[in-house]
């Protein structure tokens, strides 16, 4: 397979995960009832105690619907007025069979919008997550070395499209949970050894540091680890103990269904998340608008209470200035998330904040970019 030449070389300071689960499906519909989708979730948000806010409701895009063109270039068009220079779209992909991947396959059939991007593969079971049974599993795992080889093969065209999310001419892919992989090692040889045999020379393999404990990657084979936030191995005190949330409750706040979420600051996962000690293997850092997945969750939700496009705009200003050079290159830094509104990490507009999350991302950009001319 022949890579276009006039692709799109990555020159990205900032790199948004995206969420597929705009649109229905006929797995949701079975699992969730007809018509479901993430904007189910969003629509049900309720404030469980005072100066949370919910429901954060989308305003410039609307509730909309991913099969729809318009909308995604829409999102490409805003995307790039502020800053944002590619999407990472969450990959399903279960032993062959995909789910949520209608969006993304228009994308590259199309070839619009003409917006960089990579992808990511979310290797998790599929379960009732989404509420909060993450137990339940809906649709299995299965790996196998025949699997990895048609995975790679599947992806290739993507790989080979000039928009893709590039580092020194190669395509970069990440896989969400490498520890969920039996031998990781294996997987990264046979998708190499794969891509060479299409034609697309070698790849750049990242791992995400999602729940798993911070390894070198290549030590797995990989080539550079991205931090996920909020970082959830961070002991960070609780805003809301159970002497306080019995408070709440008594004042109407908290009912029967909700007297189990934990409660952090943003700002001190702002703070913890940027004092983190220098990793000793390559690491593109990552910043999170705010979390918030209560309406996904009746009960044992988590919350970051105290998110401001203030803070985020610091804490981007301060990762765009610290980056280490990857082979040579300026890497980017990651954002959770373009549109995990059910999660309330959101970079598009909302009924609170208006811009101002994008607007944080191109300030924080500029004034960065500025330090790091002013002290060459």
């Amino acid at each position: 397979m022949q890579i276009d030449e006039n692709r799109i070389e990555a020159t990205s300071e900032v790199i948004a995960f995206y969420l597929p689960q705009f649109h229905p499906i006929p797995e949701n519909d079975v699992w969730w009832g007809r018509g479901f989708t993430e904007w189910t979730n969003v629509a049900r948000g309720r404030p469980r105690f005072p100066g949370h806010i919910q429901p954060r409701l989308p305003t410039d895009l609307g509730f909309y619907d991913l099969r729809v063109p318009e909308t995604r270039a829409a999102q490409a068009a805003l995307a790039r007025a502020y800053g944002v220079t590619a999407f990472c779209y969450y990959h399903y992909w279960f032993n062959g069979r995909r789910l949520l991947e209608r969006p993304f396959n228009e994308v590259l059939k199309t070839g619009e919008p003409d917006f960089p991007f990579l992808l990511c593969w979310a290797n998790e079971n599929w379960t009732r997550r989404w509420d909060g049974h993450d137990r339940e599993v809906l649709l299995g795992q299965s790996y196998s070395v025949e699997d990895d080889r048609n995975h790679l093969r599947a992806l290739a065209p993507a790989f080979a499209d000039r928009r893709y999310f590039r580092m020194n001419g190669l395509p970069v892919f990440l896989v969400y949970r490498t520890e969920l992989l039996p031998d990781a090692q294996r997987t990264a040889d046979v998708w190499r050894e794969e891509a060479y045999h299409l034609g697309l020379g070698d790849i750049i393999l990242g791992r995400v540091e999602s729940f798993a404990s911070d390894i070198d990657p290549k030590s797995v084979g990989f080539d550079f680890a991205v931090e996920f936030a909020p970082r959830w191995s961070l002991l960070l005190q609780r805003q809301y103990g159970e002497g306080a949330r019995a408070g709440l409750r008594r004042r109407g706040f908290l009912n029967d269904g909700y007297t189990t979420n934990s409660v952090y600051s943003y700002r001190d996962l702002v703070n913890a998340m940027i004092a983190r000690p220098e990793a000793q293997y390559p690491l593109f850092r990552c910043a999170c608008t705010s979390w918030d997945n209560s309406p996904r969750r009746k009960s044992n939700a988590t919350i970051y209470q105290g998110a401001t496009p203030e803070l985020f705009r610091g804490w981007i200003e301060r990762l765009i200035a610290a980056r280490k050079p990857f082979q040579n290159t300026r890497p980017p830094i990651f954002v959770n998330a373009w549109n995990e509104w059910a999660e309330g990490a959101h970079l598009e507009p909302c009924s609170v904040f208006g811009h101002g999350f994008l607007q944080a991302i191109h300030d924080g950009v500029t004034a960065a970019s500025s330090v790091t001319r002013s002290t060459r």
